[in-house]
């Protein structure tokens, strides 16, 4: 079902809520790139330079939210699919993945903390859709690959190309 009406009121409030949030969070993000130190580096940008593009176009995209909702809301949107309401445990499988992440990552170094991210956020995916089978050893052990051959790279390049330290798990700089 389409919508292409009026909103209700409420919706219309929710919708205009959400843009100011994003203008907001740019307007926050932008105030903390302005005590950032823009001494330029290498290409000539500082370190301040992504976060003033990233709170620009938010601020941006939370006008247009704001305008879009406030002249008659998001035309044409299509029934929500899923349940009608979130399902929390989802939120603990993800929740404890980047706390995991978060308390391991210089224990046991990026790698495994981000493969063990990995693994608990999908598993919370998995079992939010209902998929069967989402703790079996085979489902368990592609999820962990997995997690290994998107974490491994990302490390490798930040290391041993950009010259960027993050924590390993050995001195050598390649786990």
């Amino acid at each position: 079902m389409t919508q292409t009406s009026q909103l209700p009121g409420d919706a219309k409030l929710a919708q205009t809520l959400v843009g100011a949030g994003i203008v907001l969070l740019g307007l926050t993000l932008g105030a903390g790139a302005a005590v950032v130190p823009s001494v330029a580096g290498y290409g000539g940008v500082g370190p301040n330079f992504l976060p003033w593009v990233v709170s620009i176009v938010l601020v941006i995209c939370g006008a247009l939210i704001v305008r879009e909702a406030r002249t008659g809301g998001f035309r044409k949107l299509e029934e929500p699919t899923g349940a009608a309401r979130g399902w929390w445990p989802a939120l603990a499988w993800i929740s404890a993945g980047l706390l995991s992440n978060a308390a391991l990552i210089a224990v046991i170094g990026f790698i495994l903390s981000c493969t063990l991210c990995y693994l608990l956020a999908v598993q919370g995916m998995r079992r939010s859709q209902g998929q069967a089978g989402v703790s079996s050893a085979r489902t368990l052990a592609i999820d962990a690959f997995t997690g290994f051959a998107i974490s491994a790279p990302v490390f490798w390049m930040f290391t041993q190309f950009l010259g960027i330290n993050l924590p390993g798990l050995t001195p050598t700089g390649w786990i």
